[in-house]
């Protein structure tokens, strides 16, 4: 049960909006984010899928009721009518999202939850931790695809991650393009091909590198990937080719000049007859070093990155943030008028209503303008409206989407975008920042909200 895994000041809100009578008021609150992170041109939506388990199975339980009774912050509002109201809780809200794997930029919604406030609220804090981490590994993760060209990036981060995060990173990064995780656990639970290598451990338990190599050729005859660098690369190199010979799948290098130890390497293995075995690199990459190996022409089929990409180490945290953006007194569905919400704080300011982001491509089909709009304003011809229906009334509209489908829109997606905010160079001036803008509706809208909190006509 996730019912717990949220800020108490949730939970506070909630009991609050039970006792004065506000639980049943309409809101409507948007997930976005204000700015990209530096080194970004881009983000990938990703978490969705874990959001919508998560509200489809949003439960509390006697054990979690009791403990919230026991806190004192909550002790006073627990009464025995709110209690019964979080043993029956279910969510019964709306959700628009846009879908995973979609590129976005600053203030653009990617997730609009219209549910009864009290619902609203409570679903803050885990919809902003399973999206925040799943896209700041996800569009890191692009990032060092993109710099792998045809050549495949391997997830190895695992180890550096806390055990939970690791496998929605693994997810994320797979979703984006990389080939595969060491990830066993992500494997199963979400079909992603599970790949490795052997351990220096292994060679080093060994009395020597060719009683190691042999023995893992003997017991792994149609799999052998050989980590060649624990004594000396090139040596290593020579004789894993003589020892496994048309067996062996592949090489693994982990340290070192990977440039030049790779081109060595690979003339080592031609010479021998290994023509077909792969050359895998690791240590330390990211999308930087590897695209400084590719311009040096380093033969390098396959890159195995861990930390760097595990935890989005150069932007390590998303501000994504949920926001109220109107409320109203209907239930979901029924109508009624909605009162438009902005906050206009200096640095912190968002947009009232409920929106679309309608998405314009040019005629070769790349990525041209985004207009963030009014939802229910009309688009203009040949808008692509990015957030589409997910949940109603609590249901899914439609079947979970495969990871294979999510592959297949990012890689399509990131192709049409310009080739300026496809740089993963820091030189932030060719083609960015790229102008989201907003429609003169919704400019219209608020500057009449501006007005009205200003006048405290509201």
């Amino acid at each position: 049960m996730d019912a717990l895994h949220t800020d108490l000041y949730q939970l506070t809100m909630a009991a609050g909006y039970f006792h004065r009578g506000m639980a049943s008021r309409v809101a409507t609150c948007e997930l976005f984010v204000r700015r990209l992170p530096r080194h970004r041109r881009f983000l990938v939506a990703m978490g969705l899928e874990r959001v919508v388990r998560y509200l489809e199975q949003l439960r509390f339980t006697d054990e979690q009721i009791a403990y919230l009774s026991a806190l004192p912050a909550l002790a006073d509002a627990m009464t025995p009518a709110f209690c019964r109201y979080l043993r029956d809780f279910r969510f019964h809200g709306d959700v628009w999202a846009v879908p995973e794997g979609t590129p976005f930029f600053p203030n653009e919604p990617v997730l609009r939850v219209t549910a009864p406030l009290i619902e609203a609220q409570l679903i803050e804090t885990f919809a902003l931790s399973a999206i925040n981490h799943a896209t700041a590994i996800a569009s890191k993760a692009a990032r060092i695809v993109l710099a792998a060209g045809d050549a495949g990036v391997l997830e190895f981060g695992t180890r550096r991650a806390h055990p939970e995060a690791a496998l929605d990173a693994a997810r994320a990064a797979y979703a984006v393009g990389c080939v595969g995780t060491s990830n066993v656990e992500a494997g199963m639970r979400f079909g992603i091909p599970v790949l490795g290598t052997a351990a220096h451990m292994w060679t080093m338990a060994h009395p020597t590198e060719e009683a190691a190599f042999e023995g893992y050729v003997a017991v792994f005859p149609s799999a052998a990937i050989l980590l060649i660098d624990t004594y000396d690369t090139l040596v290593g190199a020579a004789r894993a080719a003589a020892i496994a010979r048309d067996k062996l799948k592949g090489v693994r290098l982990d340290s070192g000049d990977l440039g030049a130890l790779s081109v060595a390497v690979r003339r080592i293995l031609d010479a021998a007859g290994c023509a077909s075995a792969k050359i895998v690199a690791s240590g330390d990459l990211n999308e930087y070093r590897i695209a400084e190996l590719r311009r040096a022409g380093a033969p390098i089929d396959l890159y195995g990155v861990g930390t760097d990409l595990v935890t989005s180490i150069d932007a390590p945290s998303l501000g994504g943030v949920y926001k109220l953006v109107e409320i109203g007194g209907a239930e979901p569905g029924a109508g009624g008028a909605r009162t438009p919400i902005a906050k206009f704080s200096e640095g912190k300011a968002t947009l009232p209503g409920a929106h679309q982001v309608h998405r314009f491509r040019d005629k070769a089909g790349r990525l041209a303008r985004d207009v963030i709009a009014l939802d229910g304003e009309p688009a203009s011809p040949g808008a692509e409206p990015l957030l589409a229906p997910v949940m109603k009334q609590g249901a899914r509209v439609a079947p979970p989407e495969g990871l294979d489908a999510i592959r297949a829109r990012v890689r399509a997606e990131i192709a049409g975008l310009p080739e300026a905010l496809r740089r993963i160079d820091d030189d932030p001036a060719p083609g960015a920042p790229f102008a989201v803008e907003i429609s003169p509706q919704l400019g219209a809208l608020v500057e009449t909200v501006r007005a009205r909190v200003v006048s405290g006509a509201g």
